[in-house]
């Protein structure tokens, strides 16, 4: 999308920060929302725009448009307010929280956050406000970022707290959880596809909402995608970002995960909360019947079950889990073995072997380092350049007074942090990751200087952005930029892609060759679309629109919502995302299943 504005620095508003910084911030965070609701409960159009900046920002996520929106300038957010504020019938705006955001010299705001009602339930919302010098010549505080957030639908809250089940069970349990768990007196209302996290906690979600939900995970125990992944993989997130909802890790729980015990994780959570899992349960089939309903195909061993459900969740990873594996010539006259990151369990599988690692992201340098760990003599193909941050420099920098050990509770700073429409993050982004890039200099031109290929991101915004965008195409460094700075880990950069294989190696396109005895493609993942088409069929599969990726409104495409094809769902993002909009998506299908949803406001389906 094309962005009409930029952040509310000093420059731009001709006031310096000093000014928002020595303000009694609680005194005007109240004022400013008293006089937004008054302007609402009047349905005063014009009286709320006067309230935001000429080029802000609306992000609304099912409270007023049943969707997820993002709306830039008056115009635009004039047009929304016409098409959805009188039906929303927003009321009862309650602030709960304020500060000032000091983020630069230049940047400061005032943050607030308050709670309100709708027509479908309760909200939360975060606005953030600057000053801004009037035609008068007085200061007058208007909004350059607003979100609306549904929090719980009218007469379904989440079976929580003294909502929770008061009955004693004396001996019972056992037996009532293998009924429940093998639906044989009912079918579910909800199938997901896939037990991750995604597929966890959608089910936790949809459970404490009433929805009786049956998660089929293919692999022989819940965790088994992060189990079976190759023995160096940790998590590069902090504990912080990644907390599960209802049950969050212990205090003691490391900053980063190794996947191992995060699998043990994934199976504790879902055995703690009851969720309804079948594993060894491959969904073979899903076929759409005239109804609406879904007549779903799982196989357990050699036996198939159909089973006709309301909504099917599609909870399949980035990708769908299906490798990335370029086609390239000679391959079977190679001698050796190839094969991709998702096949690889262990370094010492390879010892002895000369092996060529393609790829220069997160899987491929955590499997680098841990063969020269191993003593394996490894070279990382570097084929396109690679955003590179040391955690130790970058994750302070982005996480800290949000997801940090002294930062406020999940739910309150997933608020703060999904508020923002990323295209505005992106913008902040820019400013961190130059901070992080000085800090990490030393690193960086080490890198350069053996040749290795850099990026910093999306016009220059680092490695958030490219998540969003592309899923990958960065590395978070852990250590394995400074072994390819001493050459431990060899590298060959500049060269252009793989034209060929021979026997025993592989040729660039610039005509220079490497021998290796085992080739790993740490290349990605496909087309998350293609494993569901396998699922749904063709005919339906083919009404996909693509998944991920933003589209013109800067909202993440097809996630987090129905799929082109009614009924049917899609889950996915790393352990922040899907704790967050796990809760949205339930939502959605907690209002179908009761009739509550309204009618959705969505944007015009444009790709760019």
């Amino acid at each position: 999308m094309v962005i009409t504005t930029d952040l509310p620095t000093t420059a731009k508003l001709g006031i310096p920060t000093s000014e928002i910084k020595s303000i009694d911030h609680g005194a005007v965070a109240t004022e400013w929302l008293r006089s937004f609701e008054q302007a609402v409960s009047k349905g005063n159009i014009d009286g709320i725009l006067s309230l935001l900046t000429d080029d802000a920002w609306w992000r609304d996520i099912l409270s007023m448009t049943w969707d997820l929106r993002n709306f830039q300038g008056q115009v635009k957010i004039k047009q929304f307010l016409k098409d959805r504020l009188a039906i929303s019938k927003l009321s009862n705006f309650k602030l709960t929280f304020s500060n000032v955001d000091d983020l630069y010299e230049d940047l400061a705001w005032l943050r607030g956050h308050f709670t309100f009602d709708c027509d479908a339930g309760a909200g939360s919302g975060v606005f953030r406000i600057v000053p801004v010098e009037s035609k008068r010549g007085q200061r007058e505080w208007k909004a350059h970022t607003f979100f609306t957030n549904l929090e719980s639908l009218k007469d379904f809250p989440e079976l929580t707290g003294w909502r929770r089940n008061f009955a004693p069970n004396h001996g019972k349990w056992i037996a009532q959880r293998q009924r429940d768990m093998e639906f044989l007196e009912k079918d579910p209302e909800v199938l997901v596809v896939g037990g991750g996290q995604s597929g966890l906690e959608t089910a936790a979600r949809l459970k404490l909402l009433g929805v009786s939900t049956l998660v089929c995970e293919k692999q022989a125990r819940v965790g088994d995608q992060w189990r079976h992944r190759y023995a160096a993989l940790c998590l590069h997130d902090v504990v912080w970002y990644d907390h599960m909802p209802y049950v969050p890790f212990p205090s003691s729980w490391p900053v980063y995960t190794p996947a191992q015990k995060l699998a043990d994780w994934l199976e504790s959570y879902a055995k703690t909360l009851e969720l309804d899992v079948w594993t060894s349960a491959k969904v073979v089939s899903a076929k759409q019947e005239e109804n609406g309903k879904w007549a779903v195909t799982v196989q357990r061993g050699d036996k198939d079950r159909v089973l006709h459900v309301d909504h099917v969740v599609f909870c399949l990873g980035i990708g769908g889990g299906t490798p990335k594996m370029p086609n390239i010539p000679g391959m079977k006259d190679f001698k050796g073995q190839i094969l991709h990151s998702i096949q690889h369990d262990k370094a010492l599988d390879h010892a002895g072997k000369k092996v060529v690692v393609v790829g220069a992201c997160t899987s491929a340098h955590d499997i680098a380092a841990d063969y020269y760990e191993h003593g394996v003599d490894v070279t990382m193909w570097q084929r396109g350049k690679t955003y590179i941050m040391t955690t130790k420099e970058g994750m302070p920098r982005l996480m800290k007074g949000v997801y940090w050990e002294d930062g406020p509770p999940v739910e309150v700073a997933d608020l703060i942090d999904n508020s923002l429409p990323i295209p505005y993050r992106k913008m902040i982004h820019t400013r961190i990751a130059k901070d992080i890039a000085e800090a990490d200099k030393e690193l960086l031109d080490g890198l350069r200087k053996v040749g290795f290929q850099l990026t910093m991101g999306e016009d220059d915004s680092g490695f958030l952005i490219l998540a969003l965008l592309r899923a990958g195409g960065y590395y978070l460094d852990v250590g394995a930029s400074q072994l390819i700075i001493d050459g431990k880990i060899k590298l060959k950069a500049g060269s252009g892609g793989i034209k060929e294989f021979t026997k025993d190696g592989l040729i660039a396109e610039d005509g220079s060759e490497v021998k290796a005895d085992v080739v790993l493609f740490a290349t990605g993942y496909g087309d998350a679309r293609e494993p569901i088409r396998n699922i749904i069929g063709p005919e339906l599969g083919d009404k996909l629109a693509p998944i991920w990726g933003l589209d013109n409104e800067g909202e993440l495409r097809s996630c987090w919502k129905e799929l082109a094809v009614p009924n049917a769902w899609l889950m996915m993002g790393n352990f922040a995302w899907c704790r967050f909009y796990s809760k949205a998506v339930a939502l959605q299908i907690k209002a179908k299943q009761a009739g509550v949803l309204g009618e959705r406001y969505s944007a015009p389906v444009k790709w760019d």
